[in-house]
């Protein structure tokens, strides 16, 4: 894989992040160390977590993803191999600064790391003032413990205005976001916060960029909302415009020997500003197929087409 920088991060890339999402939920142990060790066997570079997957599920607390990534770490030695991403503010205690302090060191004993190479704000926690959010970041970085940070889910007026107080009191910057952005969920990302990305050369990694699986094609009708723990997510997808843009991409698909998947990846990639798609894999061939979106060239007619839709 070709790497580029991660913004001014200090990290370098691949143009696909992998998700750890499933790890410990819908991918068990064996499932997991499976799609870790191919990932890593293609060359693969960053793994994306959060502290907070998978809470959602009956009988877990959160950390499970992470748990299963440190199992995973010692044994296969990889750790020099990857870069990890993780999250902290969406558990209790949000982004207050003795969360964060506390978060951070779950995360690293789940992990069995002593860094983590970027570490998000999970969503902007409005109850807690900038500078005392940036401040807490910036004693992990001081400390060692992380690299880099990034933030998720920020609109772009108080991205802008947490860089604004970066930079006047001294502060870590974010230097990546996180936003979701799929061809169907584009409006987090276009438009302010795509062009501040862009004038502050700010790393982009997006989430749900196959939009929860529905733009892999599986789920065509109601009928098929069942195969997936996530099918009630991507029910809303099958009014509008979901239909008519599978349509298109069956097209595109018919004309390049590509999957919808695949389709779906490279049209992120090939969006201004973003760095690389995030996507995950519960089996190796999953994994394969996401990857073979590396090569794929969308032409402009096909990305005219996408739009249109």
């Amino acid at each position: 894989m070709t790497e580029k920088a991660l913004g001014q991060s200090g990290l370098s890339i691949e143009s696909f992040v992998l998700g750890g999402n499933v790890f410990g939920m819908t991918a068990d142990r064996a499932a997991s160390f499976a799609v870790l060790d191919r990932f890593v066997e293609h060359g693969g570079g960053m793994i994306d977590t959060a502290d907070v997957y998978s809470v959602w599920v009956p009988g877990h607390k959160g950390g499970e993803s992470e748990t299963m990534m440190g199992a995973w770490l010692k044994e296969s030695g990889a750790r020099d191999r990857v870069l990890i991403a993780t999250k902290v503010g969406m558990m209790e205690g949000g982004l207050r600064p003795d969360a964060i302090r506390g978060a951070v060191q779950g995360s690293l004993d789940r992990l069995g790391v002593d860094v983590i190479d970027l570490y998000f704000a999970h969503k902007d926690d409005p109850d807690v003032p900038l500078d005392e959010v940036l401040g807490a970041f910036g004693e992990l970085v001081d400390s060692g413990l992380v690299r880099a940070i990034g933030a998720s889910n920020y609109s772009a007026d108080r991205l802008a205005e947490a860089l604004r107080v970066s930079d006047a009191k001294g502060l870590p910057r974010y230097t990546v976001v996180q936003p979701e952005l799929n061809l169907l969920d584009r409006e987090q990302y276009e438009g302010a916060l795509q062009q501040l990305c862009i004038d502050r050369d700010l790393g982009v990694v997006t989430y749900f960029s196959i939009a929860s699986g529905y733009l892999s094609g599986k789920y065509r009708s109601a009928d098929d909302l069942g195969q997936s723990p996530r099918g009630a997510r991507v029910q809303p997808y099958l009014e509008g415009r979901g239909p008519a843009m599978l349509a298109v991409m069956d097209r595109i698909a018919a004309e390049t020997g590509a999957t919808l998947s695949q389709i779906a990846l490279a049209w992120v990639a090939r969006q201004p500003g973003v760095t690389a798609p995030i996507a995950s894999a519960t089996t190796v061939a999953q994994l394969d197929e996401l990857l073979g979106s590396l090569d794929l060239d969308l032409s402009d007619d096909h990305l005219a087409a996408l739009a249109a839709a």
